[in-house]
């Protein structure tokens, strides 16, 4: 009986392994049944992308960034023998860093800042062509700091559009101070709201204390910050519309019956746009005694945008615009060399 007790007892054992087996291979079967479905809605949904972007007339983008993802592109570049003692070159699409100076190091971002006022201000109107009266007390301190104004007087009535205009093309101060008071009650207020975003955007080097760059020993980032703000920032069609404008002509106002035109601080000390196998699309200057010039651009390299930030370069002239045409130049050279490897 005992015998017959165990040989039940080990059969039900192996019966039971054998019930086990076959619901793992089940499981195995049920998830590689689920991967190849997967797979194949996948595949399906690639076709439709393809199908209806091709009616709806992007078939030439979809087919143009097919062929990006495909060719080769820049890893690394050395950027060395520049004027400028900070400096990283990132690729707008992925964020990579592919040639730094200093990349980390602090430094005054003078009015590379407004990228962020600009942004900020986009962000938070309501209405672009909302009106903006700008007062006395908006100009306080600004002509004894010397600051950069656009040309707006007090009392005057601008479209808050041609305000951010103004900060991004001739760096306005009297711009910034407006959108400031307007959107947060106070320019404090709205640094507040800077230096939020930069925490969001991950600017761990990075604290403001003014919308427009001014010195302050307390008011620094690094060039990888500036980097990653202009990368988030291109993201905006009416940022990116700004900051591609050579100049910008307004309605007349109250003040100004025939308007008033911008004209960008980097596209007019740049001579010709066009570098080594692309274009430098856009940019924003800045320069205090303190940080020395600097520039935050963006240029199209064989079919790929990347970003440039320079800072702390010394010395008269344009250093930092020079800067930028040597790097853009000596990085459509080395995109040329590696298509032609």
């Amino acid at each position: 009986m005992a015998d017959r007790k165990r040989k039940r007892t080990s059969g039900t054992g192996s019966g039971r392994r054998s019930v086990k087996a076959k619901s793992r291979r089940r499981k195995k079967q049920n998830r590689g049944r689920m991967v190849f479905c997967i797979a194949v809605e996948l595949i399906v949904v690639l076709i439709l992308v393809l199908v209806v972007g091709w009616n709806y007339g992007m078939g030439t983008q979809l087919f143009d960034w097919l062929e990006q993802m495909r060719k080769p592109v820049v890893k690394e570049l050395d950027i060395s023998g520049i004027n400028s003692p900070y400096a990283v070159l990132m690729q707008v699409r992925g964020g990579r860093v592919i040639g730094e100076i200093n990349g980390e190091e602090q430094m005054y971002p003078a009015s590379m800042t407004k990228i962020m006022t600009t942004i900020v201000a986009i962000e938070n109107l309501k209405d672009l062509d909302q009106e903006i009266t700008l007062t006395n007390e908006m100009f306080e301190g600004l002509y004894e700091q010397d600051a950069t104004q656009a040309g707006f007087q007090p009392g005057e009535t601008v479209p808050a559009i041609d305000l951010l205009y103004g900060v991004m093309l001739p760096s306005g101060a009297e711009c910034c101070i407006a959108l400031a008071d307007t959107i947060a009650g106070s320019e404090a207020d709205f640094v507040t709201l800077m230096n939020e975003k930069a925490a969001k955007l991950g600017m761990t080097g990075t604290n403001f204390c003014d919308t427009t760059g001014l010195h302050d020993a307390n008011h620094y980032s690094t060039a990888r910050d500036i980097a990653v703000l202009l990368k988030y920032a291109l993201k905006d069609d009416t940022f990116r519309e700004i900051i591609e404008s050579p100049y910008h002509s307004t309605p007349g106002t109250n003040i100004h019956p025939d308007g008033i035109t911008f004209y960008s601080t980097m596209f007019k000390n740049l001579s010709d746009t066009a570098v080594t196998d692309g274009k430098i699309m856009g940019g924003k200057t800045g320069y205090t005694g303190e940080a020395g010039h600097c520039l935050a651009s963006f240029a199209e390299i064989d079919g790929t945008e990347y970003i440039l930030v320079t800072g702390g370069a010394s010395g008269t002239g344009i250093p930092h615009i020079n800067d930028a045409v040597t790097v853009y130049n000596r990085l459509g050279a080395a995109a040329q060399a590696l298509n032609e490897a």
